[in-house]
């Protein structure tokens, strides 16, 4: 994939140069994160409506913040500080299925649940920073929890694309059984649905999507990015299609637009930062609708 990388670069460039696309396009590292927006768009809002829907946006933000654990894990076992997904998805998915397992074993509720696990692994995370301080700058953490688009690599990139090829794979055909079993499990399991196992295979693809995103997004906004797109669409859907599209829209669009409007106009704006900016105006836009307009007010997903 890498060589299809170049091409696109290189033919972006090329016309940029002509004056064809703006001058950002002439630099590679744009362009790296634009292709990455325009993966990570559409799977943040089509997944984030079944995180809304089932109230797990708590969730994505733990396996977020798990994920610093797994990092300095990394680090200690001799893991590039630089590229440490082994560590990251592993420690994550252990991380995830322990916590679901333990849900479904116990009466706790799942704010409770998510709130002890993310307390332990922080306090495992901030001992282990100890010795990990002794081997690299501490500041490369930074890029775990806030992310940095532009400074993707190929390596980043081929990382979300098999992220999502498995995602999609799994999730399309999935996805109204997902929500079913999500919504009315009772119904669901009169239906020969395996409530439980869609369960563990959403809360596997929150956990792959939420790790690959990170790079790209960061820990502390990667739950904005799945929560408020959503959030936007279900103030003007009146279905569930329609729900899941503007999503999908909403999400694509805050993810270009964080990337470009920054670089157009010089702002000293940080990539997820400004990602997460435009996804809360578009927020702010979609209520306003839903408050002014008649046709939105009985709006419902």
């Amino acid at each position: 994939m890498n060589s299809f990388y170049e091409w696109v670069r290189t033919s972006l460039q090329g016309l940029a140069q002509e004056g064809v696309l703006p001058v950002a396009f002439e630099y590679g590292f744009v362009i790296n994160a634009l292709l990455c927006a325009l993966l990570i768009g559409p799977l943040l809002g089509g997944i984030g409506t079944m995180v809304v829907a089932k109230r797990m946006a708590f969730f994505s933000q733990s396996i977020g913040n798990a994920a610093m654990t797994g990092v300095a894990i990394g680090i200690l076992l001799g893991e590039s500080y630089t590229e440490p997904y082994i560590s990251m998805f592993s420690f994550c998915i252990l991380f995830a299925l322990l916590l679901n397992y333990t849900k479904s074993r116990t009466q706790l509720s799942s704010d409770t649940l998510i709130g002890v696990f993310l307390s332990v692994s922080l306090a495992i995370g901030a001992s282990l920073l100890l010795f990990v301080s002794a081997r690299v700058n501490t500041h490369i953490l930074e890029a775990v929890l806030f992310g940095s688009v532009l400074t993707v690599s190929d390596t980043d990139m081929n990382v979300l694309l098999v992220v999502a090829i498995i995602v999609l794979g799994t999730g399309v055909p999935l996805f109204n059984r997902m929500l079913l079993a999500s919504l009315n499990p009772s119904l669901a399991r009169a239906r020969k649905i395996p409530v439980e196992l869609m369960e563990y295979v959403f809360v596997l693809m929150i956990t792959l999507l939420t790790v690959a995103c990170l790079k790209i997004v960061g820990a502390v906004l990667v739950e904005a990015l799945l929560l408020i797109p959503a959030a936007a669409a279900r103030n003007i859907s009146s279905s569930l299609r329609g729900f899941v599209f503007y999503s999908m829209i909403f999400s694509t669009i805050s993810c270009i637009a964080g990337v470009l409007i920054p670089m157009q106009w010089n702002l000293p704006l940080p990539s997820g930062g400004a990602i997460i900016m435009v996804a809360a105006c578009l927020f702010l836009i979609t209520t306003i609708i839903r408050a002014t307009v008649p046709a939105f007010r009985e709006a419902r997903a």
